[in-house]
């Protein structure tokens, strides 16, 4: 039981669990790289944030490479669009500073057109109620009269940054306000070895940066505080099936940094491959 870091030790499929962490979640690219290339096709996937983009496309047995193209062909203007209302009169009123729409739109360009049915590994996405603080898991074992696209950009859907999805009368937000890397989801589902990959911010931030950029970069430092705290215990007190647990070097990395795709592709490589032959 517990944290080890060895393939020979892994059995055979495991579950692939992908934390949440913006665009340094690209990342989690570069360890499915190196998953294909050990021969390791998981049994299951739990996807947060942006770990359920990647997770589908995994699920749906996208090749690596076919992602890694997708990644490095990726633009600001594909998921970063200015909600202009923001500047108007009562702006601080409306409910995101980006259009949920060209991220939404995003999601649905490049993931499968047939949605739920293209998955052909079991996949669980979570998202956060914003009324009651639950979680609601999209997928397998969970809902899945919500389109693959709109859960994937629930689960993404970043507070202050991005809308909620409302379906149903219900809102829901990004997956790793409540559950950052969803370790005990895929013990639950039935894993009996875990892949957990850690793409979330570090300990610590550069403060003059951070203030430097104003009070989007303030709420998401805060937001990256909380999450490293809830990853970092779930991790130390991880007594569910043996776990390798990847994490990349991305500290000092932004949310949006897009200058730098090509080092997240080859640091999940890198250090999924660290933490296999360990």
């Amino acid at each position: 039981m517990g944290i080890f870091g060895s393939l020979k030790d892994l059995g055979d499929n495991p579950w692939l669990v992908l934390g949440g962490g913006g665009l340094k979640g690209i990342s989690e690219v570069g360890v499915l790289r190196a998953l294909s290339e050990a021969g390791i096709r998981p049994a299951g996937i739990v996807g947060t944030s942006i770990g359920s983009l990647i997770g589908a496309f995994a699920a749906s047995d996208m090749d690596w490479k076919d992602m890694w193209d997708i990644a490095l062909a990726m633009d600001r203007q594909d998921v970063v669009q200015l909600n202009r209302r923001v500047a108007w009169i009562n702006g601080i009123r409306q409910r995101s500073v980006f259009r949920g729409a060209t991220l939404r739109d995003y999601f649905s360009k490049i993931l499968p057109e047939n949605g739920w049915e293209a998955m052909n590994i079991p996949l669980l996405i979570n998202a956060v109620d914003l009324g009651d603080g639950s979680t609601e898991w999209f997928g397998i074992g969970g809902r899945l009269d919500v389109s693959l696209a709109d859960a994937v950009y629930a689960s993404s859907a970043l507070p202050v940054f991005y809308p909620p999805l409302e379906v149903d009368g219900r809102a829901f937000i990004d997956g790793g306000t409540s559950h950052p890397l969803a370790l005990q989801r895929a013990h639950e589902a039935g894993a009996s070895s875990i892949i957990g990959v850690d793409v979330g911010a570090g300990e610590t931030g550069d403060v003059e940066s951070i203030l430097e950029q104003g009070m989007l970069a303030v709420h998401q430092r805060i937001f990256a505080i909380m999450t490293w705290r809830r990853r970092q215990e779930l991790v130390a007190e991880w007594d569910g099936p043996p776990l390798i647990y990847i994490r990349p070097r991305l500290e000092g990395y932004g949310t949006f940094d897009f200058d730098s795709v090509e080092y997240f592709l080859e640091e999940g490589y890198r250090a999924a491959r660290k933490a296999l032959s360990g």
